[in-house]
């Protein structure tokens, strides 16, 4: 498949057969590596996930517990989050995490969560900020100076969004961490005022934080390749608009996420995490509709910007994300192919002017 590279090779080839039911996939999902249980040995109880119930936080809470428990480690993994959808919480209680619902837009809540040494902190809200850029605001940022206040002394690691970044010229290879935060719509500009503010706190309370730019994490139920397999499955055109992306396999993410505490300081550590390659739109799309056995309609023509994020010293840090996208193609391709569960959450991914 043809890709621009930002990488001096491709990603080691995987023989892993598909991926059939929704209980494979999230055993895969939550499948801790090796790196990733030893270095749960030296995180204390409790750890605390805010913002837990999304579509990220339950697979990398089981993701913690499988690893303790491979390391005969006692950790409680403590999720918080509204748990509206309360077949999520179960599924978390199921599997030895305890939760806690709480809607953290009220500062009060916080007082029901523990203290805890290390905090992961996965709240955003993005969708519907063009109808409601309010609440995208006020949750983007009210909520990062309750969660600083409450834990001064813990190492953070905050979810952050690749969307803090402008689009760049396609073969720059992507921003990198030391570029300027000067994106396009209020759902980017809430998201770099979310890490202003957690920044502040650190810098004012000396808090150890590493900010984690996550640019399209994707499996097999959502994400920009199952966006991209749905429309050719269906015989939908391609948007070539925005032409080029990144994206990473959630598993091999929530592993890199759940090992970065070591990396939290103060001054902050930012830190871009995607995979190691800029694919093609339409590359991707040949790729997908030969696996599907169907024709691939295109539309628009590919622009010279795109959303891109250079991975290389997460890499640097972490060890690269060993899953390489041609497997992801496969196991989504197999998974649109059989009818399997797919969530009715859109990347948006096309969208050029930042209106989410």
């Amino acid at each position: 498949m043809d890709t621009r590279q930002h990488s001096d090779r491709e990603d080691a080839p995987d023989t892993s057969g598909p991926i059939e039911t929704e209980e494979q996939l999230d055993e895969r999902l939550t499948r801790p590596s090796p790196a990733l249980i030893e270095y749960i040995r030296t995180l204390e109880s409790p750890l605390v996930v805010l913002g837990a119930g999304g579509k990220m936080g339950p697979t990398l809470c089981v993701r913690a517990v499988r690893a303790a428990q491979a390391a005969n480690h006692p950790l409680e993994v403590v999720a918080v989050s509204r748990f509206s959808d309360a077949a999520a919480q179960r599924w978390l209680d199921e599997r030895g995490v305890r939760t806690i619902a709480a809607d953290l837009i009220e500062p009060e809540s916080l007082r029901a969560v523990p203290d805890a040494g290390t905090v992961f902190y996965l709240v955003g809200v993005k969708f519907g900020t063009q109808d409601n850029p309010a609440r995208t605001w006020a949750y983007n940022t009210l909520i990062p100076a309750y969660v600083a206040r409450r834990y001064p002394k813990s190492r953070i690691v905050a979810l952050s969004t690749g969307n803090v970044y402008p689009l760049v010229p396609v073969d720059s290879g992507g921003s990198v961490e030391t570029d300027p935060l000067t994106p396009l719509g209020e759902y980017a500009n809430a998201a770099v005022a979310r890490e202003r503010i957690f920044t502040y706190f650190s810098n004012r309370n000396d808090t150890p934080l590493v900010t984690i730019r996550l640019n399209y994490a994707t499996e097999l139920r959502y994400g920009v390749l199952v966006d991209l397999a749905r429309k050719v499955h269906e015989g939908r055109p391609v948007d070539l608009t925005m032409g080029y992306l990144n994206c990473i396999w959630q598993g091999d993410a929530n592993d890199m996420i759940l090992r970065a505490p070591e990396l939290a300081d103060s001054p902050y550590v930012a830190l871009n995490l995607t995979g190691p390659q800029v694919l093609s739109i339409r590359a991707v799309a040949e790729r997908l509709g030969d696996l599907l056995r169907r024709p691939v309609h295109f539309t628009g023509h590919e622009s010279d910007t795109a959303l891109l994020n250079n991975a290389s010293k997460a890499f640097m840090l972490l060890g690269r994300p060993p899953t390489s996208i041609d497997t992801i193609l496969r196991w989504t391709a197999h998974w649109v192919r059989r009818g399997n569960t797919v969530w009715d959450k859109p990347t948006k991914f096309e969208i050029r002017d930042g209106s989410y």
